[in-house]
Protein backbone atom coordinates (compact mmCIF):
# COMPACT_ATOMS: atom_id res chain seq x y z
CA UNK A 1 0.00 0.00 0.00
CA UNK A 2 1.26 3.43 -0.97
CA UNK A 3 0.50 6.39 1.31
CA UNK A 4 1.09 9.76 -0.30
CA UNK A 5 1.64 12.39 2.35
CA UNK A 6 2.75 12.44 5.96
CA UNK A 7 2.62 16.14 6.83
CA UNK A 8 -0.33 17.77 8.55
CA UNK A 9 -0.79 20.02 5.51
CA UNK A 10 0.97 20.66 2.19
CA UNK A 11 4.06 22.87 2.07
CA UNK A 12 5.06 21.84 5.57
CA UNK A 13 7.25 19.27 7.26
CA UNK A 14 5.05 19.34 10.39
CA UNK A 15 3.81 15.87 11.32
CA UNK A 16 2.58 16.72 14.83
CA UNK A 17 -0.96 15.34 15.14
CA UNK A 18 -0.89 14.54 11.41
CA UNK A 19 -3.82 12.27 10.55
CA UNK A 20 -1.82 10.98 7.56
CA UNK A 21 0.67 9.14 9.75
CA UNK A 22 -2.10 7.80 11.97
CA UNK A 23 -3.84 6.34 8.92
CA UNK A 24 -0.60 4.82 7.63
CA UNK A 25 0.13 3.29 11.04
CA UNK A 26 -3.41 1.87 11.36
CA UNK A 27 -3.19 0.32 7.90
CA UNK A 28 0.07 -1.32 8.90
CA UNK A 29 -1.46 -2.57 12.14
CA UNK A 30 -4.20 -4.21 10.07
CA UNK A 31 -1.57 -6.12 8.10
CA UNK A 32 -0.87 -3.87 5.11
CA UNK A 33 2.68 -3.36 3.92
CA UNK A 34 2.76 0.44 3.90
CA UNK A 35 5.21 2.69 2.07
CA UNK A 36 5.01 6.44 2.68
CA UNK A 37 6.24 9.36 0.63
CA UNK A 38 5.99 13.06 1.45
CA UNK A 39 7.92 15.84 -0.37
CA UNK A 40 9.09 17.58 2.83
CA UNK A 41 8.18 15.60 5.95
CA UNK A 42 10.13 12.38 5.49
CA UNK A 43 12.70 12.97 8.24
CA UNK A 44 10.05 13.96 10.79
CA UNK A 45 7.77 11.10 9.73
CA UNK A 46 10.56 8.55 10.19
CA UNK A 47 11.18 9.86 13.68
CA UNK A 48 7.49 9.62 14.65
CA UNK A 49 6.65 6.32 12.89
CA UNK A 50 9.93 4.42 12.41
CA UNK A 51 8.25 1.08 11.64
CA UNK A 52 6.69 2.29 8.38
CA UNK A 53 8.51 1.93 5.07
CA UNK A 54 9.59 5.14 3.36
CA UNK A 55 10.42 5.87 -0.28
CA UNK A 56 12.39 8.58 -2.04
CA UNK A 57 9.61 9.48 -4.48
CA UNK A 58 6.04 8.89 -5.56
CA UNK A 59 6.84 6.18 -8.06
CA UNK A 60 9.14 4.36 -5.65
CA UNK A 61 6.41 4.43 -2.99
CA UNK A 62 3.77 3.20 -5.45
CA UNK A 63 5.87 0.41 -6.99
CA UNK A 64 3.91 -2.82 -6.64
CA UNK A 65 1.15 -1.27 -4.50
CA UNK A 66 -2.36 -2.67 -4.71
CA UNK A 67 -3.84 0.59 -3.38
CA UNK A 68 -2.67 4.21 -3.35
CA UNK A 69 -4.00 6.44 -0.57
CA UNK A 70 -3.76 10.22 -0.83
CA UNK A 71 -3.33 11.61 2.69
CA UNK A 72 -1.89 15.12 2.19
CA UNK A 73 -2.99 17.32 -0.71
CA UNK A 74 0.38 18.36 -2.09
CA UNK A 75 0.25 19.94 -5.58
CA UNK A 76 2.73 17.27 -6.67
CA UNK A 77 0.12 14.61 -5.85
CA UNK A 78 -2.80 16.55 -7.36
CA UNK A 79 -0.97 16.73 -10.67
CA UNK A 80 -0.03 13.05 -10.85
CA UNK A 81 -0.70 11.40 -14.20
CA UNK A 82 -2.84 8.35 -13.38
CA UNK A 83 -1.79 6.60 -16.61
CA UNK A 84 1.89 6.97 -15.73
CA UNK A 85 1.29 5.85 -12.16
CA UNK A 86 -0.59 2.78 -13.41
CA UNK A 87 2.67 1.58 -14.98
CA UNK A 88 4.25 0.95 -11.55
CA UNK A 89 1.37 -0.19 -9.32
CA UNK A 90 0.07 -3.74 -8.99
CA UNK A 91 -3.54 -2.56 -8.72
CA UNK A 92 -5.17 0.61 -9.99
CA UNK A 93 -7.15 1.62 -6.91
CA UNK A 94 -6.90 5.02 -5.26
CA UNK A 95 -8.47 6.37 -2.08
CA UNK A 96 -8.60 10.15 -2.10
CA UNK A 97 -8.54 11.01 1.57
CA UNK A 98 -8.38 14.74 0.89
CA UNK A 99 -10.87 15.16 -2.00
CA UNK A 100 -7.99 16.64 -3.98
CA UNK A 101 -8.05 14.56 -7.15
CA UNK A 102 -10.16 14.78 -10.29
CA UNK A 103 -12.36 11.69 -10.07
CA UNK A 104 -13.22 11.70 -13.78
CA UNK A 105 -9.56 11.83 -14.75
CA UNK A 106 -8.65 8.86 -12.54
CA UNK A 107 -11.65 6.79 -13.55
CA UNK A 108 -11.00 7.68 -17.19
CA UNK A 109 -7.56 6.14 -16.78
CA UNK A 110 -9.18 2.89 -15.53
CA UNK A 111 -8.54 3.45 -11.84
CA UNK A 112 -11.03 2.50 -9.14
CA UNK A 113 -11.53 5.81 -7.33
CA UNK A 114 -12.89 6.21 -3.81
CA UNK A 115 -13.09 9.37 -1.71
CA UNK A 116 -13.74 9.40 2.01
CA UNK A 117 -17.25 10.56 2.79
CA UNK A 118 -18.49 10.32 -0.80
CA UNK A 119 -20.73 7.66 -2.31
CA UNK A 120 -19.38 5.37 -5.00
Amino acid sequence: MCCLGAAFKPNSDDVRDAPALDVARMLQEEGAVVTVYDPEAMENARRVQPTLNYADGVFDAAAGAQVVVLLTEWDQFRSLDPRRLSQVVAGCSIVDGRHALDRAEWEGADWTYRALGRAG
